[in-house]
């Protein structure tokens, strides 16, 4: 029989102390990671904080908004209602010229604050849809809100024997290269209306650019060239005096401006919507509660009747009720739509006209 073996008790301060050491590193580990992750508790939720509070102090200085070549009349329609809300001035700032690239370019170099903002057209989504922007919409910019939509009216010299777009396809197959369009320059949308027709309808109308919407009219209007696709308020007081001919606009629904005249889309070309728009974006990075207060207080004065009114009066027809989201997915959409008009015309067709 074996006998059991006596058990016995380690001496006090042997072969323990490595255990204690690890119990000591265990604590201290587990101390520190709780209080790492403490910290970023707690500097996260001051970060929040800090964001919220600069979002309830928002703004407490000059509000700007950078206009590229469209009219600065809009903005400042918006900006006279932003400025009696908040009691801070609001300054448009027209930044003209290089096609958009102007007006981005200083948006781009201010603080991504919300306290800049660009008013953006379709001119800079037809940029990006000719692969001719030097910026990306997606990822360089905020969307914030609509200001409105703007309908393009295809107008005519009374001298062309048409009274419908129907009766203008006809009398352009049997006269080819007698018909010219005018437009507001290589790239606008008047120039991919005049091509998109001769696209959808099999026609061999003539472009000619123009300086600007005013000058591509006036050339209509003289008979220099025999057709328009004009802002409608540009194009309404032409058509009320005889100067010029309407018959369709290029918005899927009829404008409030010009109610009587069909849509390019009711005279039988289905694909034909070519709406215009104006609406404001930031600097992407801009704190998404600034971008949420400048949409709401943005949204409310567009809605307002007599706000509306002024804005009907300038060309521009109330819009979507949109959230930044919405207005970001509203941008893309244009895009596409552009692309597919792009593709349709030919981009080496456009790109050589700009050449």
């Amino acid at each position: 029989m074996v006998a059991a073996r006596a058990h016995k008790t380690p001496r006090p301060g042997r072969k323990l102390l490595p255990v204690f050491r690890g119990a000591t590193w265990l604590v201290g580990a587990t101390w520190l990671a709780g209080a790492t992750w403490l910290a970023g508790v707690v500097l996260t939720a001051l970060t929040a904080d800090g964001a919220a509070a600069q979002a309830r102090d928002f703004p407490n200085h000059a509000i700007k908004i950078i206009v590229g070549p469209s009219p600065d009349v809009f903005s400042r329609i918006v900006a006279e209602h932003l400025k009696d809300a908040w009691g801070q001035p609001v300054v448009v700032e027209p930044r003209p010229g290089a096609g958009g690239k102007l007006a981005v370019n200083d948006v781009l170099a201010a603080p991504a604050d919300g306290y800049t903002m660009l008013f953006a057209t379709p001119t800079y989504t037809l940029n990006t849809a000719m692969k001719v922007a030097s910026y990306d919409l997606a990822k360089e910019f905020a969307p914030v809100a609509l200001a409105g939509l703007i309908s393009y009216a295809l107008v005519i010299n009374p001298s062309v024997p048409a009274k419908s777009v129907a009766e203008l396809v006809a009398y352009a197959k049997q006269n080819p290269g007698k018909l010219n369009c005018a437009s507001a320059g290589i790239g606008t949308v008047p120039h991919l209306a005049c091509e998109y027709l001769n696209k959808v309808a099999g026609t061999t109308i003539t472009h000619v650019p123009y300086r600007d919407v005013n000058s591509g009219m006036m050339a209509t209007v003289g008979n220099v060239t025999q057709m328009f696709f004009g802002v409608a308020t540009n194009a309404k007081p032409q058509i009320e005096t005889g100067a010029l001919r309407g018959l369709a606009v290029s918005t899927a629904r009829r404008s409030l401006l010009l109610p009587e005249l069909p849509t390019m889309i009711e005279a039988g070309y289905p694909t034909f919507e070519m709406p215009g728009w104006g609406g404001f974006i930031a600097r992407a990075g801009t704190p998404p509660d600034i971008v949420a207060k400048l949409n709401a207080e943005i949204r409310r004065a567009v809605a307002q009747p007599d706000l509306q009114q002024k804005l009907i009066a300038a060309g521009m027809e109330p819009p979507p009720d949109y959230a930044p989201a919405d207005v970001g997915k509203f941008i893309a959409d244009d895009i596409a739509r552009w692309t597919t008009f792009v593709d349709a015309v030919g981009i080496d067709k456009l790109n050589s006209e700009a050449k």
